[in-house]
């Protein structure tokens, strides 16, 4: 969300990554027996930067393909070097730049890369697979190109402003069997200049799992300025914030406008700000997990069938009302579900067709879910849809002030959530919530509130933050972390810069969040592959 004006909030940085070395004769041994495989193909060479040493311990790993994944060698290459944004735009990279014809894809299915490079110039574009490996973050799977990219045209803004880039075709990848789901990057480069930029895309797949781990594009998009002012906050005049601002995800996302400036996002939407160091976390850990877009918890409930847990993570603020009816239903199946986010499911967002017919590829806010809140209608709409109150299905709610910095703080130190912690009550997690966060609980049936304390907000105007939990009806849970800045808490993966929002920060990873996070999904019936470590 943003400030009465439409902006978004400010910026700042901190930390760093733990790297573990691995043992050459661990990988030979792998190698020869065919558990590294994947490598790209015969003549393949890896990258410079690629690491190989000593792989971690593993428990059970024979059938979970995240902790095999995580033994082939890792490498600091998937990271963008050298950046420059325009600078009349701020956010965008005119030198070399692209998107995908697609959020999520599966085995077998073709992805269309969509590049421009201004001047016109050979791109090559290497794809990593981000994860834990060896504390690296990333394992160059493959290169494509080079291939000549010439500069395409920015579009004219059509109808409520929507940008749908119709680019030439660069390249396009079938995507292979052996592609374990994950959220995978596309590092661009070219002859012309040192600068690159990211293509991202998420592989997922229909295997039994642990946990699903839901990436918040609708959230990427609903924030991207490409090309310059066409977020949804970036309205004309005359319309304000009250919805007719549509966005598409056909072109490129520019650098990430949000609370750190993040050199590394250009192109990648908010993943590496957000959500990667949980995913880098729950990989090092071992566990079984798989990885969907918001579009595919639209498009494709039947996905929930598949697993024990679902974890919304970051910054998760978008949601169809289909997305909404899924979840809830999910829940009612049986399904555990950790909001390990912030601001999430605030807005309706229909999820509809580009003017190419495209399904699923544009989206406006169309509603607030719970209706508007008094504070905020002075501020927003008036909407066409109003959605059921967020708080029902995540325990809790944006409130206004909305955005803000405060202490985690301990309310109820014997429940089991915070097992082997040491934590009292009153016990705090210091800057751990922002920039966005939750409140006005829910009055659900066992619905407990493990942690709440107060956060300094806008216009030094207080609000109160509630983290809550509370059961399914099957013996399942729903875990509320009200914070976007949790994953801060659990990880520090290379290149990954800690947040600072309204005159507060986290502090880096801490073992009790992780504990916490392990405790909660030990519950869901989800076990680490790997030993942890503090």
């Amino acid at each position: 969300m943003t400030d009465n004006s439409g902006r978004e909030m400010e910026s700042d940085p901190v930390h760093s990554a733990d790297e573990r070395r691995v043992d050459r004769r661990s990988l030979l041994k792998s190698l020869a027996a065919g558990t590294v495989s994947g490598l790209a193909g015969a003549g393949t060479t890896l990258p410079a930067g690629t690491v190989l040493g000593d792989e971690r311990p593993t428990a059970s790993s024979a059938d979970n393909p995240i902790v095999i994944e995580n033994r082939r060698p890792g490498t600091l290459d998937w990271q963008l070097t050298y950046v420059r944004t325009d600078r009349s735009t701020k956010f965008r990279c005119s030198l070399i730049e692209g998107y995908c014809s697609q959020t999520s894809v599966t085995a077998g299915d073709t992805l269309d890369l969509f590049l421009s490079a201004n001047p016109a110039t050979d791109v090559t574009v290497d794809i990593y697979r981000l994860g834990y490996y060896q504390g690296l973050g990333g394992r160059f799977v493959t290169r494509l190109g080079p291939v000549a990219v010439t500069p395409q045209p920015v579009p004219e803004p059509g109808p409520n402003r929507v940008h749908e880039c119709r680019w030439a075709k660069a390249h396009t990848l079938t995507i292979p069997p052996d592609w374990v789901s994950g959220v995978y990057v596309g590092k661009l480069s070219c002859t012309a200049h040192r600068y690159e930029s990211y293509v991202v895309f998420i592989v997922r797949d229909s295997r039994p799992v642990d946990v699903l781990f839901q990436c918040s594009d609708n959230t990427w998009q609903a924030y991207n300025k490409w090309p310059s002012t066409f977020s949804l906050y970036d309205s004309d005049p005359q319309n304000a914030l009250n919805g007719t601002t549509r966005v598409s995800f056909d072109r490129p996302y520019g650098q990430c406008p949000q609370v750190v400036d993040q050199p590394l996002s250009q192109g990648s939407g908010e993943f590496l700000c957000w959500e990667f160091p949980c995913a880098f976390w729950l990989e090092r850990e071992g566990y079984n997990v798989g990885y969907i877009s918001n579009v595919d918890t639209h498009t494709r409930p039947e996905t929930f069938s598949r697993a024990k847990g679902m974890l919304s993570v970051g910054h998760d603020e978008y949601w169809s009302l289909t997305m909404y009816d899924n979840v809830r239903q999910a829940i009612a199946n049986g399904l555990s579900v950790g909001f390990l986010s912030g601001n999430t499911c605030c807005f309706v967002a229909p999820l509809v067709p580009s003017t190419a017919g495209q399904p699923s590829r544009v989206f406006h806010r169309a509603g607030r879910y719970g209706g508007l809140l008094d504070a905020e209608k002075g501020q927003m709409g008036p909407f066409d849809l109003e959605g059921p109150n967020e708080n029902l299905l995540i325990g809790a709610r944006t409130i206004s002030p909305f955005n803000g910095s405060g202490d985690w703080i301990v309310t109820k130190p014997d429940h089991w959530l915070f097992e082997g912690t040491g934590l009292k009550a009153g016990d705090k997690f210091r800057g751990l919530v922002g920039w966005e966060f939750h409140g006005d609980p829910a009055a659900i049936p066992g619905l407990e509130v493990v942690a709440s304390g107060t956060t300094t907000n806008a216009g030094d105007r207080d609000a109160l933050f509630t983290s809550t939990i509370y059961p399914g009806p099957k013996g399942n849970w729903v875990f509320n972390a009200s914070t976007i800045f949790w994953s801060m808490g659990l990880s520090q993966p290379p290149g990954v810069i800690q947040p600072h929002s309204h005159f507060g920060r986290p502090h880096g990873p801490d073992a009790r969040v992780g504990q916490i996070t392990a405790n909660f999904l030990a519950k869901c019936g989800a076990r680490p592959g790997v030993p942890r470590t503090s």
